[in-house]
């Protein structure tokens, strides 16, 4: 008989990093669209369908995907109610000489600078130094998004330049700073011959 696996989760003091599921949708398109004045200025343009269930189905299948193999970790933020809050993703994860990934999120605006996502960054950043033995998480934002900035420095995250145009945002490249949080134990497993 085939064991089965563990959903993937995450826990912290007051809240649990998962992977979206169906059942998520109305609280997601429910926060999403209460949000939006708050969030579309530091987001790519939404597609007409946005908020429609296809597009979510299609983010269910893809974050379930990307986490069996270990490319992404597209996870919801939900309080310990089981409420949604927002959500946090650790990409990009390239492996060989680099052992690094990219994080990105969004939090709704009745949940923002209440701690929760510099919550959910502590606890994604451990996973990806001990369970994924990445050892350089990095993140980026718009140069003029305080909130940003302050819960990636505040979660250890150093500033590190600027990339230009770096993203699409709002419908045009823009440019963004950089940030990158590397494990404090930079151990070498490279041999030199």
């Amino acid at each position: 008989m085939l064991a089965r696996r563990r959903p993937f989760r995450l826990d912290a003091e007051r809240i649990v990093l998962r992977l979206p599921q169906h059942s998520d949708f109305n609280a997601w398109t429910g926060l999403r669209h209460d949000s939006r004045a708050f969030l579309t200025p530091w987001e790519p343009v939404w597609s007409p369908d946005h908020l429609s269930r296809k597009s979510f189905t299609n983010r269910v299948y893809w974050a379930a995907r990307s986490a069996r193999a270990g490319t992404a970790f597209p996870l919801f933020v939900l309080d310990r109610e089981g409420a949604l809050l927002g959500a946090i993703t650790l990409d990009n994860i390239r492996r060989g000489p680099a052992q690094s990934g990219t994080i990105g999120y969004w939090i709704g605006q009745s949940f923002a600078r209440q701690g929760y996502m510099r919550e959910a960054i502590g606890v994604l950043v451990h996973h990806a130094f001990t369970g994924l033995d990445l050892s350089r998480v990095e993140a980026a934002c718009l140069p003029e998004n305080a909130a940003s900035r302050g819960v990636l420095e505040k979660s250890g995250f150093k500033y590190e330049g600027v990339a230009q145009s770096y993203l699409q945002i709002g419908g045009r490249w823009r440019n963004h700073v950089l940030y990158a949080n590397l494990r404090h134990d930079r151990r070498g497993k490279t041999e030199v011959r």
